[in-house]
Order: structure tokens, then C-alpha cells, then sequence
């Protein structure tokens, strides 16, 4: 399974050369707004027909990235440096290297996040059961 089939799972559209800003918004449950936000941030680079935004194959599956990395708390800094590694040409390899890495240290950032949650439930569940027993 290639770096872009693992991180976003989509499986291409054989049956589209192109796509639309309405076809992504409502593939992808975005707003156009957010299309265009990410397309001025230059995170993708839809071409254009007339006045219209005409989206690619390449930008439908960095679209994927965008809303998966954002989904598990990555900048969009650490978004474009994954998804513009894919056109380095060395196979994908410093883009597979990295978004493992990013995504070990995001699952440790998370596990000390939670365990910080688990610490501060305790003490609440602690602190309300003192609170009952001085009020009987």
C-alpha cells in the first residue's frame, strides 16, 4: 500500500477526470470556503476553466491528506511538508519517513494528553466523592 493509499484511504475515482468545487465539497462534507482557504494557503492548486475552479486527481487525494491531518491535530505547516514530499522522486520514501515519524509523535502527544485527562478525571471523581461525604 503506497504512502497516499495509507494516510487517506480514498479510493480513486477512475470514473472522473476532473472534479468541481461542488463535487469535492460534497465528496469530502467541506464548504467551498475551506477549498478556496486551502487552495490560497497552497495546499492545492486547482486549474481553471473560465471563471471556474476545475480540481484534479492530485488535488482531490492532497484534499484527503489536508482533512485527515487536520482531523488527528496537524498544522497545515506539517500537512504541506508531508504531502509535498510525494514529489521529491525518490519513490516516496522521505514522505513515508516523515509522516511516520509526525504520526508517532502526534500518537505520544495524544497518550501524555490523555493520560493528563485520566490524572484530572481521578482527582474530580476524588474531590467531588469528599465533597458528598462532608455534606451527609
Amino acid at each position: 500500500m503506497s504512502v497516499a493509499a495509507a494516510f487517506d484511504s480514498i479510493p480513486p475515482r477512475e470514473d472522473r477526470t476532473h472534479f468541481t468545487i461542488t463535487d469535492l465539497s460534497a465528496e469530502f462534507d467541506v464548504t467551498p470556503r475551506a477549498l478556496r482557504f486551502y487552495e490560497d494557503e497552497g495546499l492545492i492548486a486547482p486549474g481553471r476553466r473560465g471563471t471556474s475552479r476545475i480540481y484534479s486527481h492530485r488535488d482531490r487525494a492532497r484534499l484527503a491528506w489536508i482533512l485527515r491531518g487536520k482531523r488527528v491535530g496537524f498544522s497545515l505547516g506539517e500537512i504541506r511538508e508531508m504531502i509535498d514530499l510525494y514529489d521529491i522522486g525518490d519513490g516516496r520514501n522521505t514522505q513515508r519517513a516523515v509522516t511516520v515519524a509526525r504520526c508517532r509523535a502526534r500518537i505520544d502527544a495524544l497518550e501524555a494528553q490523555k493520560r493528563d485527562i485520566d490524572a484530572a478525571i481521578a482527582e474530580l471523581d476524588q474531590f467531588v466523592s469528599l465533597l458528598d461525604q462532608a455534606r451527609d
